[in-house]
């Protein structure tokens, strides 16, 4: 028996293999949106999705953060079709018919209220001690920042008014206990949670609830918004997922969503801005567009567009997808590692004049 044989027989973990043949680390399944930049936002892919561990949708109210959190809970139950969706529930602001709207069976949700973090740290320990690796099931919690500690609750029955230090180390207590079940037994957990703006010269949102889930995190979004309008009429808003933390995802990428009023999501938004910037869409004329490939200089393109005919079009996209390696500079834009080696080639070259500097 060789000695890397005898430490792994040794050991009293029962996961510990060779690091070549360890299922902790086998290739994690992705279950993708039917939106390509949220896949991106996700994986940096447009094909990627959403992938076990720990996702934290945060920002201001009124943000689509739960939409979010749903559309993605929505895509792993699709994937997925004996998948269960436990949502647990502290704002109680999602009625039934959102869950219908993204598809959702709600015969496959177990809805929880919580009302504050002690509950859902006892509850959802719980409920992870009795799923299995195979099993499929995908969490949400609406929402961490809504949450209260069981000590402010307990003094506001008291009538004391105190500043409440629990409650940053009872979240991080939460997320220490859940974090290792979400990547052994390939779970995601989307929480949604809130900002609040730094005071300062230069002030910045910033995620509430300590630095518990900030560490624990696998991806954070923070979500901003516009407003679209036509004239003084408001259509719809403009997010943009901002990656503040990811083991996909280039940190600080921005990655842009549109949603209208009248059809929802728009499935094919922020794909005209990566498109542009690329070099596979160009303005011949002010207001108009046609799609070329910039390997060839070709324009591919039957006819010039207008920005609302190219932002939506499905068959405009699948046949950039299909005509030129468009999906592939997506990909190379805003995925970790993308490009290759992590380590420059000449790194070694680097060091060496360094060091006839220092020797000099």
């Amino acid at each position: 028996m060789s000695l890397l044989d005898k430490l792994v027989k040794n050991s009293t973990i029962k996961l510990t293999a060779q690091l070549s043949e360890s299922k902790v680390f086998g290739k994690k399944e992705m279950a993708p949106t039917p939106v390509p930049m949220v896949n991106v936002a996700l994986s940096g892919d447009t094909d990627g999705g959403l992938s076990p561990g720990l996702l934290v949708l945060a920002g201001p109210s009124k943000h689509f953060k739960s939409a979010f959190a749903l559309l993605t809970a929505a895509a792993y139950m699709n994937k997925y079709k004996d998948a269960i969706l436990l949502f647990y529930d502290s704002e109680f602001g999602t009625p039934q018919a959102y869950f219908e709207s993204f598809g959702i069976d709600m015969d496959r949700v177990v809805h929880t209220p919580i009302t504050n973090v002690e509950e859902l740290k006892f509850d959802i320990s719980n409920q992870l001690d009795q799923i299995d690796k195979k099993d499929h099931v995908c969490i949400i919690i609406d929402s961490v920042g809504n949450l209260a500690s069981k000590k402010e609750v307990e003094d506001a029955m008291n009538e004391k008014s105190v500043a409440d230090m629990s409650r940053a180390k009872s979240l991080k207590s939460l997320f220490r206990i859940v974090t290792p079940h979400l990547n052994l037994k390939d779970i995601p957990l989307i929480a949604v949670n809130h900002t609040y703006q730094e005071i300062g010269l230069f002030p910045k949102a910033i995620v509430s609830g300590g630095t518990g889930i900030y560490y624990s995190a696998d991806a954070i979004w923070i979500v901003g918004r516009q407003q679209d309008k036509v004239g003084t009429e408001i259509q719809g808003y403009h997010f943009v997922i901002n990656i503040e933390k990811s083991r996909h995802v280039k940190e600080k990428s921005k990655i842009p969503i549109s949603v209208s009023w009248d059809g929802g999501i728009v499935k094919w938004s922020g794909l005209m801005d990566v498109a542009e910037k690329g070099g596979y869409l160009r303005k011949p004329k002010v207001g108009w567009y046609e799609a070329v490939n910039p390997a060839t200089g070709e324009v591919i393109s039957e006819k010039l567009m207008r920005a609302k005919e190219v932002n939506d079009n499905g068959d405009f996209w699948n046949m950039m997808f299909e005509t030129t390696d468009f999906k592939d500079y997506v990909r190379k834009t805003f995925t970790i590692g993308a490009s290759g080696s992590i380590m420059r080639e000449d790194d070694d070259s680097v060091f060496e004049e360094e060091e006839e500097v220092i020797e000099g």
